[in-house]
């Protein structure tokens, strides 16, 4: 079977619905003068990184710990007209650094006055050193190790800044560049660190994401079921279509069932490093070598993202996301994923068997009984070259980290579990990462194909849900009518603290 349309949208995320509810914004206003366009992915349905998966048992877990939060009015009116107003929550974020067996407010660099008073006085020391080091310096970090040594000092970065880091990232900060920061990692004032030493006192909240909603019902998942089903006319959507090929000469893609569709403008939001392989492939010497050079030098990390449902009453308070640099368990963040909304476990009166103890050597009893219950979704990167993580064991290994660092009991009750490998989890901002942009997205965009998104674009600086709609909002009007591309160009400016953008709504 063969279709054709004008612009043809690969991927159901954010960045793909994006596109799409843009696309019939303008449809709207414009009438039968706005070209067709279809929305094609290879899930059953919408949602991409952002969806959210069901237990068996009725838990539901992300993949990955997404919050809502916004620089956009365009973002916010997109997901306010599909999910309404009244199906949120609004959280204060709570969150804390798991060291050395203490809690440690977040984020780190900020309250080493909670540490013992010789870690005190080594990131004290650091980061005077890194104060004069800083303004001696004559030339900017090379790298994301350099910028920690040059902001922090030594101190913040061996107890804290380094190991947290590879756990996330799966690669040695020596290997990242450093240019991604913005907002998503906050430097150190040495005047207020001294002051709050001092004084016994903690530092307050940081960042974009210190306040954020989340649905009520649905988890992550069901807002971007909503988008497509309330922002999106179904009949410009398709699902199960998988993309196999792109004919760039001939300007069609091929899917997994054999059938093609032809494009005039093709906006993917694939993996980078796979639309190269399939374009290098199609075009042939020498872009084919050109190509992949372009994807081997692209670096990534896979994510485990592993849930755990449990019998009983949340001990944890009011904490929403929680991290652990150290080595006492797998997982680099842990998220207490039944408090951002009660629909994310199954209702107290729900009858259900217990699986386990979580220390398995414990007797227990399987008689299905009710709750209450709650839950946490814990994230383990992976990468074959620093990282490897066995698929087999990582279930097990994350239990067992989750009572030695005191999220667990030993004798809890395990009534579910789930886990889930993600192959493309973080696009990593390598040493090599922005030569390969500079030449791959120009090079992809002569031959009329937008590359965007979290993995499309690689930009991990915007690569939050409004970051990653905005990506192909700004795409297609760049596409219809060149319009600047402001969120891909210019990161730096659109992460600038506290700004929201008003100049584009949705309606």
């Amino acid at each position: 079977m063969a279709t054709n349309t004008n612009v043809l949208v690969i991927g159901s995320g954010p960045t793909g619905l994006g596109a799409a509810a843009r696309l019939h914004q303008l449809e709207r206003k414009f009438g039968s003068n706005l070209p067709p366009y279809l929305l094609v992915d290879a899930a059953p349905e919408a949602g991409g990184l952002a969806c959210t998966d069901v237990t068996a048992e009725g838990f539901l877990f992300d993949l990955g710990g997404h919050v809502i939060f916004s620089h956009f009015d365009f973002f916010d009116g997109l997901i306010d007209k599909a999910c309404g107003t009244d199906t949120w929550n609004t959280h204060q974020r709570v969150s804390y650094v798991w060291m050395k067996n203490r809690w440690i407010p977040y984020p780190f660099q900020n309250n080493i006055s909670c540490l013992d008073v010789d870690d005190q006085v080594k990131c004290l020391t650091g980061l005077v050193e890194a104060k004069t080091l800083t303004s001696t310096a004559t030339s900017k970090p090379a790298n994301f190790a350099e910028w920690i040594d040059r902001v922090m000092g030594p101190g913040i970065n061996d107890l804290f800044m380094r190991p947290y880091n590879f756990k996330v990232w799966a690669y040695p900060t020596s290997e990242m560049q450093c240019s991604w920061l913005g907002e998503r990692v906050a430097t150190a004032d040495v005047t207020k660190a001294i002051t709050n030493v001092l004084n016994n006192t903690v530092a307050g909240g940081w960042g974009p994401n210190a306040v954020f909603r989340f649905p009520k019902e649905g988890g992550t998942g069901g807002i971007w079921k909503n988008v497509a089903s309330k922002c999106v006319p179904q009949d410009r959507q398709r699902y199960n279509s998988k993309v196999v090929g792109i004919d760039v000469k001939g300007k069609k893609v091929e899917f997994s069932d054999g059938s093609t569709c032809s494009y005039t403008s093709l906006l993917s939001t694939m993996p980078l490093d796979v639309t190269l392989r399939m374009v290098g492939a199609s075009l042939g010497e020498p872009s084919l070598s050109q190509c992949n050079t372009w994807a081997s030098a692209l670096r990534y990390s896979s994510t485990h993202v592993i849930g755990l449902g449990i019998r009983g009453v949340n001990p944890h308070d009011t904490k929403c996301w929680l991290y652990y640099p150290e080595d006492d368990c797998p997982f680099y963040r842990c998220t207490v994923f039944s408090h951002y909304a009660e629909g994310n476990c199954p209702p107290p009166d729900a009858v259900l068997p217990s699986l386990r103890r979580a220390d398995p050597s414990l007797p227990f009893d399987s008689s299905p009984l009710p709750g209450p219950y709650w839950s946490l979704m814990l994230e383990v990167s992976e990468s074959s070259s620093h990282k490897p993580v066995d698929s087999k064991t990582i279930l097990e290994e994350t239990i067992r980290g989750c009572i030695s660092t005191t999220l667990l009991p030993p004798d809890a009750e395990i009534v579910s579990t789930y886990h889930r490998r993600i192959e493309h989890g973080y696009p990593t901002p390598h040493v090599n990462r922005d030569g390969v942009l500079e030449g791959a997205l120009p090079f992809l965009k002569s031959h009329d194909i937008w590359s965007r998104g979290r993995f499309g674009s690689w930009k991990y600086e915007v690569a939050n849900q409004d970051h990653s709609t905005m990506l192909g909002v700004e795409a297609v009007d760049n596409i219809l009518f060149g319009a600047r591309e402001f969120t891909l160009n210019y990161c730096s400016l659109v992460n600038e603290r506290g700004k929201k953008y008003t100049d584009m709504k949705y309606d």
